[in-house]
């Protein structure tokens, strides 16, 4: 049976009748008020209630006419009996209420509720690829919730689906390693769904022997009428023996994907179509890449990640919101097996303008077909090719972290996360000099045969480099020439007829300052770079420096690069960001 508190927020009921929550919405109807002078909003109460109780979001429609009518009554009281009636009755339910603390704009991670018996956490990607950047979320934010509270984390690959997202063999080693990048240490336990499959089978078998499963043989379609029309299928009634008879049938592998689904029993009238009877078990004969043909029967996702939190003990679930009706539809099976569901929490939508859109399946698809170079081409949005283009992992981190959780879908340019990285890579990203469209210039004058630059202009720590200027010959940007010009770190330069002057080795105007190569050390090299879908490689000059591969750049006036290959045979380098 559903219990009593659950079954109320499934039904949405007109009236609530619990006396506590009339109090409730009685002491922030007056709270506001008082605030207010008279002027409270039904919105702002029913914002303060739902924030003490979030339990009471899926009613908050039902709870509207009420809260309205509280805050009316409460507008009045002000006018009629004076502030200190109010008081005075916001005191009789709750003295602390009387005078309200506004809460600052929290940043950061807020505390979990419910920590007393311990914190367990998870991440369950689909190993179908590599992780995107939108999974980094979900690694993060469980990640250091487990750090906060002493906790434990938990990585499950959640692959039972064989058809629609079959599992990518080489996913699974891509998403360790993408953790511990992203985190710096590996989860405390790495569970693969498919691998349990004897623990969900014999749940599966539990839910017929019980009675709150049964074995449906109707198409989707004639099943979709029925849950329309809110009236039981023919096969819902079947006795535990019929239903367990054809669910050895299924396991068997006698019947065809598509012959029959396994329901958890619900509710055939609840409100929301997708609780009634919903699948838990299907049948699927393609083989599974690691498991094989072993098994013809696999569960979906809502019953195989139900089961397998309560097995691992799974405390906290942080999930985006519009999986809502998965936790109602577990919430539901819970309550059968008589299990205690989680706490969960839920965040919105976040979208990253300038990184795209891509689901896995689509990139998966991009690659096959040749689109994309791999799962690390400059354009896609996963962790491995934020890596390649040098994002620190700090950095993202930091970010998800600032952002914290929050339900409101938001959306972000990408420059936010640049912006946050350039801080955190800044201090230690040597200066070097690119050239593109090189020109040559020489510069008459006293110049020093050498000079002894900084890598860094504010830290010196990062060590300098010695460039010879014997030749006096430079290589600047075509577009950057002028009349006068100062090259930058070394020498005010004028020009005189059909050649260049030095004037000056300090600074004595505000005439630009532009990024030169000497030509005494100079190299080529290939600069990757993305715009929108297309991918350009420019040939470049570049100082000839000691760089290492791995390492994040900034090349002067440009932006940030990260060195690719460095070697006599091959220079690359692919564009982070400005």
């Amino acid at each position: 049976m559903i219990r009593s508190g659950i079954k109320e927020a499934l039904y949405h009921m007109d009236e609530i009748n619990d006396p506590e929550i009339h109090s409730l919405i009685r002491k922030y109807a007056l709270q506001n008020a008082l605030e207010y002078e008279g002027k409270g909003q039904m919105g702002s109460a029913l914002g303060r209630l739902l924030s003490e109780r979030q339990d009471l979001r899926p009613i908050a429609k039902n709870l509207m006419p009420i809260v309205s009518s509280e805050v009316d009554l409460a507008n009045k009281m002000i006018v009629e009996d004076g502030p200190v009636v109010v008081r005075q009755r916001i005191e009789s339910i709750d003295p602390s209420a009387v005078k309200r603390t506004r809460q600052e704009k929290r940043k950061g991670l807020k505390p979990l509720d419910d920590t007393d018996r311990g914190v367990i956490l998870r991440f369950a990607p689909n190993p179908n690829g590599p992780l995107s950047l939108g999974h980094s979320r979900g690694v993060v934010i469980n990640h250091q919730y487990a750090k906060m509270y002493n906790g434990k984390m938990v990585l499950r690959y959640d692959d039972t689906d064989t058809v629609v997202k079959p599992p990518l063999v080489e996913a699974y080693d891509w998403i360790a390693e993408d953790y511990q990048w992203l985190t710096g240490s590996k989860p405390d336990v790495v569970i693969r769904a498919s691998e349990r499959m004897p623990q969900y089978l014999k749940f599966g078998e539990e839910m017929l022997s019980k009675g709150f499963g049964y074995v449906c043989e109707c198409t989707s379609d004639e099943f979709k009428d029925y849950r329309i029309s809110m009236t039981s299928c023919p096969h819902r009634s079947r006795s535990v023996d019929e239903n367990l008879t054809q669910w050895e049938k299924m396991v068997q592998g006698t019947m065809k994907p598509g012959d029959a689904v396994v329901r958890v029993l619900t509710d055939m009238t609840l409100p929301n179509p997708a609780l009634r009877d919903w699948p838990a078990w299907r049948i699927q004969h393609k083989p599974h890449p690691v498991i094989g043909v072993r098994y013809r029967v696999w569960p979906l996702l809502d019953f195989q990640s139900a089961i397998e939190d309560h097995l691992q003990g799974i405390s906290h679930i942080v999930r985006g919101k519009d999986l809502m009706d998965s936790t109602r539809k577990q919430m539901l099976l819970y309550e059968h097996f008589g299990w205690v569901y989680p706490h969960t929490l839920y965040w919105g939508r976040v979208s990253i303008h300038g990184h795209g859109s891509f689901s896995t399946s689509n990139m998966r698809e991009g690659i096959e077909s040749e689109i994309y170079n791999g799962w690390d081409d400059v354009r896609l949005p996963t962790i491995k090719s934020l890596r390649r283009k040098g994002y620190s992992a700090e950095a993202i981190t930091s970010f998800w972290i600032e952002m914290g959780i929050t339900q409101k879908d938001v959306a972000i340019p990408l420059d936010s996360i640049n912006a946050v990285n350039s801080r955190i890579i800044d201090p230690t990203s040597r200066r070097i000099s690119l050239v593109v469209n090189p020109v040559n210039i020489e510069v008459i004058g006293e110049l020093p045969g050498s000079v002894h630059i900084p890598y860094h202009p504010d830290r010196h720590s990062v060590g300098h480099r010695e460039i010879p200027l014997s030749s006096k010959s430079f290589l600047v940007e075509e577009s950057d020439l002028s009349k006068k010009f100062r090259l930058k770190d070394l020498a005010d330069v004028e020009k005189t007829g059909d050649g260049f002057a030095f004037t000056s080795d300090e600074r004595t105007d505000d005439r630009p300052i532009i990024h030169w190569i000497s030509c005494d050390l100079q190299t080529t090299c290939d600069l990757v770079r993305s715009e929108g879908e297309e991918v350009f490689i420019e040939h470049c000059v570049i100082e000839d420096a000691d760089l290492i591969v791995g390492e994040v750049v900034q090349l002067e006036r440009k932006g940030f690069v990260r060195v690719e290959e460095w070697s006599e045979e091959r220079r690359t380098l692919v564009w982070l960001h400005r």
